[in-house]
């Protein structure tokens, strides 16, 4: 498949930063041969508190504003909408879609190298490697999400043990598809590089837009395995990602994470006995962080404990349904 079918889709929420600028330039920048080239690239505006200027952008790349701020999922369904009527340079019409966080860096010719060692595969999902800014891996790769899994994740007391390998396969990261090569099959992949197949994609209906950041990924990954499409990590290629951006705090980063780790457990396992066993978490937390306050460490422990269990409680309740 001619990477004249792909189309690019990089949601965006703020200003179009050096980040910005950086990952599109790498797509189809002066240096960039035509060969290399997607055939479309649709940067979505995700209701920016300050629209974005089309005029800033290179040639070659399309602008698409969304009217209200409806998080990651929304604003790639919406790209994805764009793609679908898209005719590519050859008139083909768009295959593929590549899906781009706004923050990430990827290497020269990255986007035909994932078509390329995806092709064999398709249709299917595929990712890459990634990586911080330190070098450390994003763990790409992940099994499907259990109770277990989360609940493990929520306990304070095992936070100094999670660069140890039990507690990443504890969590759900594969770690044998994270260190290994070619193309590997796994349950699913990080959403901040997502090759997608467009049409299967729109057929299962696109992300779920009840999440607004977080799970959308791992839904639909889900969804597309129950249709026979897989999931498989490229181990060859490698992207950076900064992370962390979207969010833009702590506090709000986990009240995300909670509500779409709720929704997902509602629609595809027990929202009771996630929330039972984040519950049962906190009280070892609590346990734990009593412990520390008397050694003299710097911690509230009923505080903490409050604001967790008002987490896991408020979350389920202001699911969307």
């Amino acid at each position: 498949m001619s990477i004249a079918h792909l189309g690019v889709v990089i949601p965006v929420h703020g200003p179009l930063d050096e980040a910005v600028q950086g990952l599109l330039t790498a797509l189809i920048g002066p240096d960039v041969p035509a060969a290399e080239r997607p055939g479309a690239v649709v940067v979505v505006d995700d209701a920016s508190p300050e629209p974005l200027d089309p005029a800033a952008l290179p040639a070659g790349a399309e602008l698409v504003r969304r009217p209200r701020n409806g998080g990651f999922g929304a604003a790639v369904n919406t790209g994805l909408t764009h793609l679908a009527d898209h005719g590519a340079a050859d008139g083909g019409g768009i295959d593929l879609a590549l899906v781009l966080n706004s923050d990430l860096e990827i290497p020269p010719g990255f986007a035909a190298n994932l078509v390329v060692h995806a092709a064999p595969w398709q249709p299917a999902v595929v990712g890459c490697r990634i990586i911080g800014p330190d070098g450390m891996s994003g763990h790409a790769a992940r099994f499907f999400p259990t109770t277990s899994q989360q609940v493990i994740e929520w306990l304070v007391p095992l936070a100094s043990q999670r660069h140890r390998d039990v507690l990443h396969r504890a969590v759900g990261h594969d770690l044998s598809a994270d260190r290994g090569h070619g193309m590997i099959p796994v349950d699913w992949v990080s959403g901040a590089v997502l090759l997608l197949p467009l049409a299967q994609v729109r057929e299962a209906g696109g992300f779920d837009e009840g999440y607004f950041m977080y799970c959308e990924e791992v839904d639909l990954q889900l969804r597309l395995r129950a249709r026979g499409i897989p999931a498989l990590l490229d181990a060859d290629l490698t992207a950076i990602h900064a992370g962390g951006g979207s969010a833009g705090n702590e506090a709000r980063r986990r009240r995300w994470l909670l509500g779409a780790r709720l929704r997902y457990a509602r629609k595809h396992g027990s929202i009771h006995a996630l929330r039972a066993g984040l519950t049962a978490a906190s009280c070892a937390n609590l346990l734990w962080n009593t412990g520390r306050r008397a050694a003299g460490r710097d911690v509230n422990p009923l505080a903490v404990a409050r604001e967790e269990l008002t987490l896991i409680h408020r979350a389920g309740r202001e699911l969307p349904r």
